[in-house]
């Protein structure tokens, strides 16, 4: 696939799970406010409501951590910073958290990965249904959702990142939003103007110029 062709918008969701959302493995591992994690999630749930009632498409994608999916690097940084696996296939932490696909909408799963363009059938997905412009919500901001907005970027994807619908799990928030706008001319905004975020994949004229720093 040489990159995407089409003008349409879709919802991403990622990994809004239970592991990675609520209970005590989650809220040991984010170790921030937990109104911030449950703020991000309730963001997400308006987003998916105000895509379906645009009919913008709302594709989901989960992390599933099993232990014969991870690789020998991904095994020994876990090993080395005591870190249990996450999302086992068929868990209570593995299952959404507070939205779920809808009768139709897709779901892709990342099997010990971050990326949700090396879960099977994502990118095919997207071309299949002329998508250009992918709006991102979901957690993380640091790991999983700018892991797919880095791809998203390189294969010609305009990416959206909706900013009350994820937050940062290992870096300042701020800082992980703009790195997204300078390096992936990334569009951020909320969640509360769906006229916007759903709107067709910005043009040139569209973007805004942000000087990086020096």
């Amino acid at each position: 696939m040489t990159g995407p062709t089409g003008e349409r918008t879709a919802l991403v969701v990622v990994d809004v799970q239970n592991d990675f959302c609520t209970g005590p493995t989650a809220l040991a591992r984010f170790g921030g406010d937990p109104t911030v994690l449950d703020a991000a999630v309730a963001g997400t749930v308006r987003a998916v409501a105000a895509a379906r009632a645009r009919d913008v498409e709302v594709v989901f994608v989960r992390f599933t951590g099993d232990p014969e999916h991870q690789g020998a690097a991904w095994r020994s940084r876990d090993h080395a910073l005591g870190k249990r696996p996450k999302c086992l296939e068929g868990s209570w932490g593995a299952e959404f958290h507070r939205v779920a696909p809808a009768p139709g909408e897709r779901v892709f799963t990342k099997r010990a990965r971050f990326d949700a363009f090396l879960g099977e059938g994502f990118e095919e997905h997207l071309g299949a249904r002329g998508v250009g412009h992918l709006v991102l919500a979901g957690v993380y901001a640091d790991v999983c959702v700018d892991t797919t907005a880095r791809t998203a970027f390189q294969k010609g994807f305009h990416v959206t990142v909706l900013t009350d619908c994820t937050t940062a799990l290992h870096l300042p928030y701020d800082d992980v939003l703009r790195f997204m706008r300078v390096v992936y001319g990334a569009r951020t905004t909320t969640a509360s103007d769906p006229a916007a975020w759903t709107a067709p994949a910005l043009g040139p004229e569209e973007v805004p110029c942000i000087r990086p720093r020096a």
